[in-house]
């Protein structure tokens, strides 16, 4: 029983150890930075990008079948980081849930009300025995209209928040710091500094240029506010824009 500072406690997802803790829980934070993803979401003025690693583990393997942008709603998308059978069951979830609300109260889901719906689910799979916790962190992005750009981050213990800016995945901590930065200046957050904020943050915590086909970028902007994820053309172009301005 005594394996270390968990002594057992880690068993059971249900269980406290006696300084509090719920390990399993502690463990599904793990699983998401093991995947050896990060994902950077930015909200800007008028826009929401959500920006991602993409890695295709064989060369068998069709590219285009290789994500982790998901559509919710044609207006709401969500970028999962961690393990992405955990994703699909999660989003599968979120569209019967965003679907439920438009019949139930005759308009489109808000970006907010998702997350918190996401987040109570999610909840509950740390609260009983024959559950266990989702490894994955869902970045949702869209406009509200009432609210503006809206961007939420929830994490596997059924926590949500709104952010400005935020990472999941492996480099997150790096990604933090390096966004606090570059937020911080208070400079015009228009649609071409989203982006460029969003791609830098990445390549910055990466440490390597990326090419067009190892990133994924998906955006929403008030003048068209569907949840677009851009094509490799879209992505090489913004990559070169970036590095002609460096």
């Amino acid at each position: 029983m005594s394996r270390g500072s968990s002594a057992g406690y880690d068993r059971h997802i249900t269980i406290f150890s006696p300084e509090g803790r719920l390990y399993q829980v502690e463990y599904a934070f793990k699983a998401v930075k093991g995947g050896g993803l990060t994902s950077i979401g930015v909200r800007g003025d008028d826009c929401c990008v959500v920006v991602t690693q993409k890695k295709v583990p064989d060369k068998l393997l069709d590219p285009t079948s290789v994500t982790h942008m998901f559509k919710v709603t044609p207006d709401l998308g969500a970028c999962c980081t961690g393990l992405i059978a955990d994703a699909r069951s999660q989003i599968t979830r979120a569209r019967y849930e965003a679907a439920e609300f438009k019949y139930k109260n005759g308009y489109k889901v808000p970006v907010h009300y998702m997350a918190q719906r996401i987040a109570d689910v999610g909840q509950v799979y740390t609260q009983h025995a024959f559950m266990r916790a989702l490894g994955v962190v869902t970045i949702l992005i869209g406009i509200d209209e009432e609210r503006g750009p809206q961007l939420y981050r929830v994490d596997p213990a059924g926590h949500y928040l709104g952010y400005k800016a935020c990472a999941a995945g492996q480099k997150e901590q790096e990604a933090n710091n390096f966004l606090e930065k570059q937020i911080k200046k208070g400079d015009p957050m228009t649609f071409e500094r989203t982006v460029e904020i969003a791609i830098t943050t990445l390549q910055t915590c990466v440490g390597s240029d990326l090419k067009p086909t190892d990133l994924e970028v998906a955006v929403v902007t008030k003048e068209n506010p569907r949840f677009t994820v851009w094509n490799e053309e879209q992505i090489d172009a913004t990559l070169t824009a970036i590095h002609d301005r460096d």
